[in-house]
């Protein structure tokens, strides 16, 4: 139950702030974020491609890739989560399927996903993100060096 929690605080929690940003008047934005000395800024950005608005142009496409990315990495999740062990990866998995199933929920119920947030420090300044895109990214990481990790110690 442990992972299926984490997928689910991770949908629910990101899903809450998208909410909040999309509530809040968009002349509100951007601020700096309390406690971060100008070092996270709040956006309100509404990205109707992929990464970057890579895409924008063909809406089909940017709907039913996520989709059946998500799909798998949910069958994935499916098939590792009753095995025993592999307690990273599993970890892993189910940051990267929380932080998708929010970015697809907010493709087929938006129409656009809710980017919040930038990091002030060099290139990084002009991406928005969300708390979806954080997690997908760390579980990724995880999984590489895990399987690094792994892989070193089979040598």
């Amino acid at each position: 139950m442990l992972y299926i929690g984490i997928v689910l605080i991770i949908l629910i929690l990101d899903l809450g702030i998208k909410d909040t940003i999309e509530e809040t008047d968009s002349t509100s934005f951007p601020k700096d974020l309390e406690g971060t000395n100008g070092k996270i800024v709040l956006h309100k950005s509404h990205n109707d491609g992929f990464a970057m608005g890579l895409f924008r142009s063909k809406p089909e496409m940017v709907k039913m890739v996520p989709l059946m990315v998500v799909s798998a990495v949910g069958g994935i999740f499916a098939w590792l989560y009753p095995k025993k062990g592999q307690h990273v990866d599993k970890l892993a998995i189910a940051m990267v399927l929380g932080g998708a199933l929010s970015n697809v929920y907010d493709r087929l119920y938006r129409g656009y996903v809710v980017d919040y947030f930038s990091i002030q420090w060099k290139k990084l300044k002009k991406v928005v993100f969300n708390l979806g895109d954080i997690f997908i990214f760390l579980g990724a990481g995880l999984l590489l060096v895990a399987e690094i990790v792994r892989d070193f110690r089979e040598r």
